[in-house]
């Protein structure tokens, strides 16, 4: 093969010494090229970026450099947990089951139904999910996670056993002993106490929040920190009303206004209630769900849906459900965004239940409602343990590992050319 190109000085230097090859390899991988850059800092991989934040592209929203954005909320019982549950809100995956990568079922056939997350029930949990919305059905002599339609499972629908997540969501529970998790089970099954015999094996009843201390006329529910030291931090809801007389799992729509899912619950300046739904200003229903996702779910748009149009949404829902903020808000893809994403929303949302300030960071520890820090804190800086590379931003960073990147390519194209 015959080519013409550029060689730098700098190409032919790791040619003649291929152990500067290796060294810049080794570099371009490592932890002190990894700078811990803020929000909306340039990166080239995730750890590039601080905590609660990864490293990707919105081309929806044209923009195509790599910046750092949020993929984790902030914690509001960081803020104090004496508040009533209805005074916290919680990020919420939609069809958490659904993850991008798993080709088959767990039943060995190819899976052609769509795709919500990008990652595991567990890593949601780690990065702060505190909602789950799980789709489950009779399937194979058990309860099985589908997304399928007509009420039935098939084998190219269906994604995992139950049972299997659950044990995910016990082993979280179990590790952090002050966390609060909510399941809304759009409820498929039809066997007799199917569902509470899969709970009662995956070990989640010990955490089960009775539906006995469940308000059912809009009242305050009781306390976070009520919740978390009778360990009743579970709370299951149902698509199926007489499964609350019936199995003991509360019916979603006697305690929950949610409004409407896919591109009708979509549209600016609008939120209306879903068919199951009382109407979202319907205040003898105490907490508030907000979806804001397309009918089909669409990985490459996802980061601007979950960015200011969702932000704008909360808003809207605010103000058409009695001047109440989401509990709830459930997203496609939750790490995709263009900065701060369906985190920052989850933030905005606390921060007016919690203490009634436009920011969370305003908000002071366990305080009066209403009082607000004069100013908000600082961002930590961005520096390395290691000290290199430190500064206000990881554009040096940046540019050296783009610097290396085009000394490897350089040199593949080197090789290419004397073949």
């Amino acid at each position: 093969m015959r080519c013409y190109y550029y060689s730098t000085p700098y190409s032919l230097l790791f040619l003649s010494f291929p152990p500067l090859l290796i060294l810049v390899l080794c570099l371009l991988c490592s932890p002190i090229l990894s700078l811990a850059a803020s929000q909306g800092s340039s990166c080239v991989i995730n750890r590039n970026c601080n905590s609660g934040l990864h490293c990707e592209t919105c081309i929806a929203n044209r923009n195509v450099k790599p910046r750092c954005t949020r993929i984790q909320p902030s914690d509001p019982k960081s803020k104090g947990t004496d508040l009533p549950f209805n005074r916290y809100t919680w990020l919420t995956t939609h069809n958490s089951f659904a993850r991008l990568g798993q080709i088959r079922s767990t039943t060995g056939t190819p899976n052609i139904a769509p795709r919500n997350q990008q990652d595991t029930i567990t890593q949601q949990l780690n990065n702060g999910v505190r909602g789950l919305m799980l789709d489950m059905y009779d399937f194979q002599n058990g309860i099985w996670l589908c997304h399928s339609y007509g009420g039935n499972c098939y084998n190219y629908t269906a994604f995992v056993p139950a049972l299997g997540v659950l044990k995910e969501i016990n082993v979280f529970l179990e590790a952090n002993p002050s966390e609060v998790i909510t399941i809304f089970i759009e409820d498929y099954v039809t066997s007799p106490m199917g569902l509470p015999k899969v709970f009662n094996e995956s070990g989640l009843m010990k955490y089960w929040f009775p539906v006995s201390r469940m308000p059912k006329n809009g009242g305050d529910w009781p306390l976070l920190s009520d919740m978390i030291k009778l360990n009743q931090r579970l709370l299951v809801f149902t698509s199926k009303s007489w499964k609350e007389n019936k199995e003991g799992i509360a019916y979603e729509w006697t305690y929950v206004v949610e409004n409407q899912y896919g591109k009708g619950g979509m549209n600016a300046g609008s939120c209306p209630n879903r068919a199951e739904s009382a109407p979202m200003s319907t205040t003898s229903r105490s907490l508030v769900l907000v979806n804001y996702f397309p009918d089909i779910p669409d990985f490459a748009t996802a980061c601007k849906h979950n960015s200011a149009p969702l932000l704008d949404m909360l808003n809207t829902c605010h103000n058409l459900s009695a001047n109440r903020w989401a509990n709830f808000i459930a997203v496609d893809f939750y790490k995709r965004s263009d900065g701060g994403g369906a985190a920052e929303a989850s933030d905005v949302a606390n921060a007016h239940l919690i203490c009634g300030c436009n920011k969370l960071s305003l908000c002071k520890d366990n305080s009066t409602f209403g009082v607000c820090e004069g100013k908000a804190k600082p961002s930590p800086p961005t520096s390395t343990s290691t000290g290199i590379l430190t500064g206000p931003s990881s554009s040096s960073g940046f540019m050296l590992k783009s610097w290396l990147v085009l000394i490897i390519a350089n040199i593949m194209l080197v090789n290419a050319c004397s073949l």
